[in-house]
């Protein structure tokens, strides 16, 4: 594919930014439309963008020998994204990232109803959700800024959603940035699903990584994934990463939880207030080096271990075909199926109220 490269007016002369930002074609989407693609590089850090989905494309991040390579799960063509099957490599999904219990929820007394799409449940904001849409992007310092709106009864949602989702880029570290306003009062749930692999996407599986979760509970669930509503303590379970552990040293143990999922893909309840920024989790990958540290100010973490994705049956971005567990997933986020639990942190928007998370994926060696 030709690339028409257009350099934009962002850089260090004068300004004291440390991305240069670049901008190109990505082909078009299933539908036609045409798909950019924008590059934001650092010294340390090379974070490729695209406009379906507002997706995280690719991040070449270097070993402790300073070898990049992408990190980063993702496809070579924007059409693929739409065809491989539900993964949503890389893209913001919303209205409401996460599941929802029988696609249904109740704000002042009134019962929405959303597209079913997993199990019986809604997950990630339905059938057509945010991980489908062409976002409009501009340049901001040091990064884009993607913006959709999303019509009032959209999947079902009350009030039109106006959502900006900002990607800086400062040395080794890709800020995220969500906010949002709506005409009604609705419920939202925004994160990023990128799936890392930090001895490079494509290279085997992430169960030799060694992850840290910054908490002291989690949200156990029932046969199809949705909260039970308890929060017991991690201590004395396959769940307890305060302290460094594998991925793969405990994934198979004779666990409830880990038999109904398949491996890890619960929230982990965060310590610490939220609001704040807070580290959440340490990725470490032994072999090349890499270090994935994820500072969040939501009140839960996502914890995924690829356990959906079939062995071959999709060709990543660098041409290697892609294993069961070859990715894992923090997706930052309030916890799943919250409009059904008045106990949760509460995910209401009103009109007159901006939502506003913002997340950091720092990467060092």
């Amino acid at each position: 594919m030709k690339m028409a490269v257009a350099l934009l007016a962002l850089g260090m002369i004068g300004t004291g930014m440390n991305a240069e930002v670049t901008k190109a074609s990505f082909g078009t989407a299933k539908n036609g439309k045409p798909v950019e693609i924008y590059t934001l590089k650092s010294p340390e850090l090379q974070v490729r963008l695209i406009t379906l989905g507002a997706r995280i494309q690719a991040i070449d991040a270097p070993d402790r020998n300073g070898k990049f390579a992408d990190v980063a799960l993702g496809h070579p063509k924007a059409a693929s994204y739409q065809d491989d099957g539900g993964t949503y490599f890389g893209a913001v999904v919303g209205r409401y990232g996460n599941r929802i219990a029988k696609g249904q929820f109740t704000i002042d007394g009134h019962t929405y109803h959303v597209p079913i799409n997993n199990n019986g449940q809604s997950l990630h904001g339905g059938l057509d959700g945010f991980d489908n849409r062409i976002w409009s992007a501009k340049e901001v310092a040091d990064g884009v800024e993607f913006t959709l709106v999303s019509p009032d009864g959209d999947q079902g949602y009350p009030g039109t959603l106006t959502a900006h989702v900002t990607y800086t880029l400062h040395g080794h570290d890709l800020k995220i940035e969500y906010s949002a306003t709506a005409t009604k009062p609705t419920v939202i749930n925004l994160t990023n699903h990128s799936y890392f692999n930090l001895a490079g996407e494509g290279n085997g599986t992430i169960l030799n990584h060694k992850i840290q979760i910054n908490a002291n509970h989690y949200t156990p669930v029932d046969k199809v994934l949705i909260p039970t509503g308890d929060l017991p303590a991690v201590a004395g379970t396959p769940f307890d990463f305060r302290a460094p552990h594998a991925i793969g040293e405990r994934i198979e143990a004779k666990n409830e939880q880990l038999t109904i999922a398949g491996g890890y893909d619960h929230n982990f309840v965060l310590n610490g207030a939220a609001g704040t920024l807070r580290t959440a989790a340490i990725v470490t990958d032994p072999m090349s080096g890499r270090t994935l540290t994820v500072k969040t100010t939501e009140p839960g973490v996502q914890f995924y271990t690829g356990n959906f994705i079939k062995d071959g049956e999709i060709t990543g971005t660098g041409g290697k075909k892609y294993v069961r567990r070859g990715g894992f997933c923090l997706e930052t986020q309030h916890y799943p199926d919250s409009p059904n639990h008045p106990a949760f942190p509460s995910t209401l928007l009103r009109p007159g109220q901006t939502y506003h998370t913002t997340t950091v994926f720092s990467f060092t060696k």
